[in-house]
């Protein structure tokens, strides 16, 4: 395991988002931290990291999926930048991010 500052995650898994066709009904575990091998899912990668540092310099918890379900079958587009403020649909924050992370 490994202690990773706060300011490099989320890590950004793409600047673009990923449109899935979602079943009703089926619940779908979204990565949150960006280390996920299987983008947009959640792969269980961030079980590697044993805490992060705040920009206090505290130790916090570790990342988690956030697990969704969807009432009927649509397209939805999966952010993969990490930094919507409306996870984990893509609201165009990758057009204003620091792509070198």
């Amino acid at each position: 395991m490994e202690t990773i500052p706060n300011k490099n995650l989320p890590k950004i898994a793409a600047c673009e988002p990923t449109m899935v066709k979602v079943e009703a009904g089926k619940i779908y575990a979204w990565c949150t931290c960006g280390l996920s091998q299987k983008q947009p899912f959640c792969d269980g990668a961030h079980k590697q990291i044993e805490h992060v540092i705040n920009e206090d310099g505290e130790a916090v918890m570790p990342y988690k999926s956030l697990k969704v379900e969807f009432a009927e079958e649509k397209e939805i587009w999966f952010c993969n930048c990490k930094h919507t403020k409306n996870p984990p649909y893509c609201d165009g924050s990758h057009k204003s991010i620091d792509k070198k992370q």
